[in-house]
């Protein structure tokens, strides 16, 4: 049977997706990408027309077929069919648990189902780095490959903290997620102000902390985490400030020495979040790094021994790309070493300084 990795949604993550795997296709043992498209709009077209001259394959609803020829484009399935043939599903839409209810849990076809950010509850929550070895082939076939911002926070937790055998070297963790308006690739809900989000969970605060909070119980951590988030009238990119009590005594030379060990962190002694973006738009694939967070080595500090305070940059969809690849990949050969081995053609945007 044909591998085939099927893409929901061409919007800032589903796109890139769909390039990324068309492009590296045969170098991951990937037979074909198909991807669906609600929506015919002509504002699309070149998007569309571009995707599908580098080797995908669209799919849309029966009923929108029509209107999608009319546009030019060769429609290959009907979304159900698509659904059905494929391998893996990556739900890139913000209605993952949505199509989960309705449709994915009645087809036997795939083996696995990925959905994206906020979809909390679709399956286990995963970041590339932090939990692949709670994943359990045969019982984990939802997966919830978590926000951007909840990827910075789980891979800074796990890097500065995780001591082995002696647990986590954590008594509290502290976030404030300075959140862009909205992608560069939007033209709404950009906002004329910073403007401040509530905080609707008592005990995590915002969601970023709630969801980094369930996805270390999975590795059997209850870890105390409180998130806040402002959202900038800027496009550039996330910024995060965090604050670790630790339980034990850790120098700055030691932090320091944690995030350089760690391949998917990214030191950097620029503190304007337009230097980060435009080295992703030179350097990034689709303009994104994959890096998982990008440290400001100058803001790092511990205080006292134990307060660990610092700010970083968050790669905004590029840390949710790497993971959801590699997720993807794990639905298909589940061998951590087939993984790491087909990933490493696309590991040249995983930088360790920028």
């Amino acid at each position: 049977m044909k591998t085939v990795v099927h893409i929901v949604g061409t919007g800032t993550i589903g796109e890139p997706l769909i390039g990324l795997f068309t492009d590296f296709r045969e170098k991951m043992g990937i037979d074909e990408v198909t991807f669906h498209k609600r929506t015919p709009l002509p504002g699309d077209r070149a998007k569309i027309n571009h995707l599908m001259a580098r080797g995908a394959r669209l799919a849309v609803d029966r009923e929108q077929q029509e209107a999608f020829e009319k546009l030019g484009h060769t429609v290959s399935y009907e979304s159900r069919e698509a659904l059905e043939r494929a391998t893996v599903v990556i739900d890139c839409t913000p209605a993952g648990n949505k199509n989960k209810a309705a449709i994915y849990q009645n087809l036997s076809g795939p083996r696995g189902f990925i959905a994206q950010g906020s979809e909390f509850g679709f399956g286990k929550p995963y970041v590339r780095g932090v939990n692949d070895e709670v994943l359990v082939p045969g019982e984990d076939r939802f997966l919830q490959v978590v926000s951007c911002n909840t990827h910075n926070i789980t891979t800074l937790i796990k890097t500065i903290c995780d001591e082995g055998d002696q647990g986590y070297n954590l008594d509290r963790a502290t976030f404030v997620c300075m959140r862009r308006a909205n992608d560069v690739t939007q033209a709404d809900d950009f906002v004329p102000a910073p403007s401040v989000g509530k905080h609707d969970d008592a005990e995590f605060g915002t969601h970023h902390a709630r969801d980094a909070h369930h996805l270390f119980t999975t590795l059997g951590k209850d870890l105390d985490l409180f998130s806040s988030a402002v959202k900038l009238n800027t496009q550039y990119m996330h910024s995060l400030w965090f604050s670790f009590n630790l339980a034990r005594d850790l120098t700055r030379d030691q932090v320091v020495e944690r995030l350089k060990s760690n391949m998917r962190v990214a030191l950097t002694d620029k503190r304007m979040a337009n230097l980060i973006f435009s080295f992703g738009r030179d350097h990034g694939y689709y303009g994104r790094i994959l890096s998982q967070t990008v440290v400001v080595v100058p803001t790092l500090t511990v205080r006292r021994g134990r307060e660990v305070y610092g700010f970083c940059f968050t790669p905004q969809d590029g840390n949710s790309l790497l993971s959801s690849v590699a997720a993807a990949l794990w639905h298909i050969d589940s061998d951590p070493e087939s993984v790491s081995e087909r990933l490493q053609y696309i590991r040249r945007w995983v930088y360790s300084e920028i």
